[in-house]
């Protein structure tokens, strides 16, 4: 005699494997989003450390002009220095309608600027209103940006 899994079974079975990933895939999500935001976070602190290597070397102590900072994948350099061999990039999220693809310098003094990045979690601690004009993020996002001094 065959044993053999009813067409009642094989839908019950179907049905929990279902919902148990309708679970779990909400957190899998989110736990990528903030991974991505972390990432994120580490970049611009990077970028702020290399920042000060810069300022520490000018003979008037200033920060690169707005929009003077390298393309992403590009060196970071002025004349000989090499400030950050390659200029981090925001991590891609292919599903993003936003656009979170660039991180925002913006120089107010010679001696002070704003670095900022849009991040995904809305929810994120650490995420604040936008700067007005500096970084657009999108209805609802938040921003982590740090200002110099």
């Amino acid at each position: 005699m065959k044993r053999s899994f009813t067409l009642i079974e094989l839908l019950v079975v179907i049905a929990i494997i279902g919902g148990l990933a309708a679970l779990f895939l909400p957190n899998f999500m989110a736990a990528r989003e903030r991974a991505r935001d972390s990432q994120r976070k580490a970049d611009i602190k990077s970028i702020q450390k290399a920042l000060e290597m810069y300022k520490t070397d000018q003979l008037d102590t200033s920060y690169p002009a707005t929009g003077t900072l390298p393309a992403a994948g590009a060196q970071f350099v002025n004349g000989t220095t090499v400030y950050m061999s390659k200029f981090p990039a925001p991590p891609n999220n292919a599903s993003d309608a936003d656009g979170i693809t660039t991180y925002t310098y913006s120089r107010q003094s010679i001696r002070a600027y704003t670095l900022c990045a849009c991040l995904e979690n809305k929810a994120d601690s650490e995420g604040k209103d936008c700067p007005l004009g500096l970084c657009s993020c999108g209805t609802g996002y938040k921003c982590y940006y740090v200002n110099q001094p």
